[in-house]
């Protein structure tokens, strides 16, 4: 542990001489990499200075005690903080996603129950908004697709940490990716019959315009009139994208701002996205290792989590986690969910390794 550790304090010396080097600030890619990098070693150096000052007042404690019974408690009291700095500094050294330091991009879309689905898309969108409120974030409704009910059939938003947040958006949201199950009494139902329905949701890091090269020319982009709410003029002229990147054959659409040069600059960023996303899972795939977390279809059958409203319960069937406050959590109180899917994911990563089980 100490050599790692000691690779991390010189790593970080050599990003407080970059930062204080004007010609770093004058380039923002080269700002923002080393900003954040620093931001990432900050955590783990300050648990290791708690560390090594426990270690080193438990020494003089031991000596003390050894002399006088009455520093015994004292010296108990620190043999057990130092346990839980060395486990927290574990927790810390622990392999993790590369992406955890950035914000994030998600798209929520309707799937298997009609109308009822882009309902609930837009109770989910409401649900994550809200929870971004509370951990200081901001957001950003990139591009959506409203149905007449005022559901969502899909909507994409980018959610961003201000200053002040003490931890990065895809760190807690990457998790939500996959299929949504809701059962509940649609608005439609005269009848009162429970109906069980399906929503998607991809999560993505987003990713900062010179660390993913698009080349022009593999590029196809068309314009169109915006359809749905929006406004003088947003409905009345082309100003609608769509980016078809040729290579990889995704399609990215924005229509959410006036002029079509803002969409465009959406789209480019939601490609940039997807084909960031569309690479981890290429990776992950050549390692026999296919992400878990996200699916590609949004039907019933491969959901990650249940919302059950008669009952006000939540199931995640990920990690096994269940409560019955489901109306709290859709209020934005998603915390307790987000930590349940941390920490097995951070106990998978310990067990990767060490070699032991997950």
């Amino acid at each position: 542990m100490a050599e790692g550790i000691a690779g991390l304090l010189a790593e970080q010396a050599d990003l407080e001489r970059q930062m204080a080097d004007p010609a770093t600030h004058a380039d923002l890619a080269v700002a923002r990499r080393v900003g954040r990098r620093y931001a990432e070693l900050g955590p783990i150096v300050r648990a290791w200075d708690d560390r090594e000052r426990l270690a080193a007042d438990l020494v003089a404690a031991r000596e003390l005690a050894g002399e006088d019974a009455s520093f015994a408690a004292e010296r108990d009291g620190l043999e057990a903080q130092l346990g839980l700095a060395e486990e927290r500094l574990t927790r810390l050294l622990a392999p993790r996603d590369p992406n955890d330091s950035r914000d994030a991009i998600m798209e929520i879309k309707s799937g298997e129950g009609g109308e009822e689905s882009a309902l609930f898309a837009g109770v989910l969108f409401k649900m994550y908004q809200r929870y971004s409120e509370s951990k200081g974030w901001g957001l950003e409704v990139l591009d959506s697709q409203e149905t007449d009910l005022g559901g969502y059939k899909t909507i994409t938003f980018a959610v961003k940490a201000r200053p002040a947040a003490a931890e990065a958006p895809y760190a807690a949201l990457k998790f939500e990716g996959g299929v949504h199950r809701v059962q509940r009494v649609p608005v439609t139902e005269s009848q009162g019959r429970v109906h069980t329905s399906a929503v998607g949701v991809l999560v993505m890091p987003d990713v900062d315009p010179e660390e993913v090269v698009i080349n022009e020319d593999d590029l196809r982009i068309d314009v169109y009139r915006s359809s749905g709410p929006g406004g003088q003029g947003v409905n009345t002229t082309d100003s609608a994208v769509r980016v078809t990147h040729l290579p990889s054959g995704l399609v990215v659409s924005c229509q959410n701002e006036r002029s079509q040069l803002q969409n465009k600059e959406s789209a480019l960023r939601l490609l940039r996205a997807r084909l960031t996303a569309l690479a981890a899972d290429q990776a992950a795939q050549a390692q026999a290792q296919a992400r878990k977390s996200q699916v590609r279809t949004v039907d019933r059958s491969e959901r990650v989590r249940t919302y059950n409203f008669p009952e006000n319960r939540l199931a995640d069937h990920r990690v096994g986690y269940k409560a019955h406050n489901l109306d709290l959590v859709l209020g934005g109180e998603l915390q307790p969910v987000v930590t349940a899917l941390q920490e097995a994911d951070l106990a998978d990563r310990l067990a990767e390794a060490t070699g032991g089980p997950a």
